[in-house]
């Protein structure tokens, strides 16, 4: 279970190590001098958070790919960026939310 969670390896200045971190369970971390050191150790502290939650019946939080998105977000933005953002769609012949996708996309 603990493999399908989302785990990034970064850089930490303040510390002078490799951190590994996992998105769905973002109070963990490892630090380690080597990147996959720092990857290994957060895998393995997550699956050992798992085995923890279900020994006292905690629902696990769900991995990030296995939820369901709808595709549709609302965004709130200053008047003038609309109007500009609605400007660029027409002069590009296409309609605001295919530019706003292909920008996000970007």
């Amino acid at each position: 279970m603990s493999d399908r969670y989302t785990y990034r390896v970064t850089w930490s200045a303040e510390d002078e190590e490799h951190v590994g971190l996992c998105l769905e369970f973002p109070s963990l971390s490892w630090l380690a001098p080597v990147p996959e050191e720092a990857f290994s150790g957060i895998r393995e502290v997550v699956r050992e958070a798992l085995v923890d939650m279900l020994a006292n019946n905690e629902t696990p939080p769900q991995p990030l790919a296995d939820r369901a998105y709808s595709g549709k977000f609302v965004v709130r933005i200053p008047p003038e960026t609309h109007r500009d953002l609605v400007i660029r769609a027409a002069e590009n012949g296409v309609s605001l939310n295919r530019l706003v996708s292909s920008l996000l996309a970007d």
